[in-house]
């Protein structure tokens, strides 16, 4: 997983009910944009994260599906 300062972290539920969450990466810890990264969730909560399976980047730009996944090129 790569990533930069601006895009987004989606991180899915892991639970039925358990919703999307959203976080904008605010800096890259980790060398050549991989993990860990500063992030900062929708209600303004910080933290540093070393995503899992259940995350995914959406680059700063890229479009997105319906359900949340970026599109795929």
């Amino acid at each position: 997983m790569q990533a930069n300062v601006g895009d987004l972290l989606l991180v899915h539920g892991r639970f039925v009910g358990q919703h999307e969450r959203v976080a904008e990466i605010i800096e890259v810890l980790g060398t050549n944009g991989e993990p860990p990264y500063r992030v900062r969730f929708e209600d303004g909560h910080e933290t540093v994260m070393s995503p899992g399976p259940d995350s995914v980047v959406r680059h700063h730009g890229e479009p997105l599906l319906e359900h949340g996944e970026p599109r795929r090129r």
